[in-house]
This record gives structure tokens, sequence and C-alpha cells, in this order.
């Protein structure tokens, strides 16, 4: 795994490589893998969630105490609700979609896939999504584990993130460089 000069990343990567230690011994990656989407989920659809992991006002007992409620109404037990609690406590809340990302890069790597992380403009089919996920098997060699996020600027297309490569196909983009080119000509 490439190593980043983030002091967010290398905590990311530490908790996310315990979490998949315990996980592993305990044969519950893909239980665990399934809550952290889960819990993913619930932080884009909630700003009110993503104040409480970001904000430095809450104390981390307060934290704890959002973390243990939100996770028992939600289903997120065992290994996954311990590990939240604890990075609740640990005062590390903020750096969750980090490790939620590096839980999902070492599992794929487990498991011989190449995770690619896709913003596109729409919902994805289930269709549409076997075939991105063909396309970049052969890219890569391997299988994918692709991660879809939905971001409606993106007006059409999609962003893939893949290891260090990029691939932007959006209509954003392609409108930006355009811009920039008429810029440079008038």
């Amino acid at each position: 795994m490439a190593q980043s000069s983030s002091p967010i990343s290398g905590v990311a990567e530490r908790y996310a490589g315990s979490l998949f230690e315990l996980a592993s011994q305990a044969n519950s990656v893909a239980k665990v893998e399934a809550d952290l989407n889960g819990f993913e989920a619930m932080l884009a659809g909630s700003a009110d969630l993503t104040r409480l992991i970001n904000s430095p006002v809450f104390s981390s007992e307060d934290q704890a105490k959002a973390i243990a409620a939100i996770a028992d109404k939600a289903g997120i037990t065992g290994l996954t609700g311990n590990f939240l609690r604890v990075v609740a406590k640990n005062r590390r809340l903020f750096a969750v979609p980090g490790m939620i990302k590096a839980f999902r890069q070492i599992a794929a790597e487990h498991r011989g896939e190449a995770a690619a992380e896709v913003t596109s403009a729409h919902e994805l089919t289930a269709a549409q999504q076997t075939e991105l996920k063909a396309a970049l098997k052969s890219v890569a060699g391997k299988d994918v584990a692709i991660s879809v996020t939905v971001d409606p600027s993106l007006l059409g297309g999609l962003v893939v993130k893949m290891g260090s490569r990029q691939i932007d196909t959006s209509l954003k983009t392609k409108l930006n460089s355009l811009k920039l080119a008429l810029k440079e000509v008038g």
C-alpha cells in the first residue's frame, strides 16, 4: 500500500489495518465491510453526523455516546460497533472516512482484487456496474471491487480512481477544459 505523508491517512491506515486483522481472525471481514459501507452511507446522508465526527467542539464522551446510539439504532454491532466506539473514545472520528477507505483497500488486496472509487453523475444500474468492473479488470489485470458515489455536479460521465490512476470522463471536466481553451483563444 502506498504510504502518504498525511497524518490522517497514517492514522486511518493503522486503525484499518488493526480492524482488518481482528475481522480476519474472527472470519467476519465481509460483515465488517458491509457495516462500514452502511456507516459510510449514513455519513453521506447526514450533515449532522458529518458535523459530529468532524467538529472538535464535541467532547470524546459526547461523541462516544452519540456513536454508540447511532450504531445500536443502525444495527452495527459486534466488531464494527466496538471499533466505532473505540475510535470515538480516542477522538479519531475525523479519520473514519479514511479508515473505511483504507479497510476497503486492504480487504480488496486480501481477496486479490484491485479497489476503485467511482464517482458518477447518476446512480449506476447493476448492468452498468458489471460492465464497468469488466472494463477495469482488463486495465488492472485482476478483479476490481468498486465503490460508487453519486455527484450530480459532474453533469454526466464518470471519475474513476484506481490506485494512483485517475480517469476523468465527466462533462464538468470537459466543459472546464473547453472554457480554458476558449479563454486562451480569445
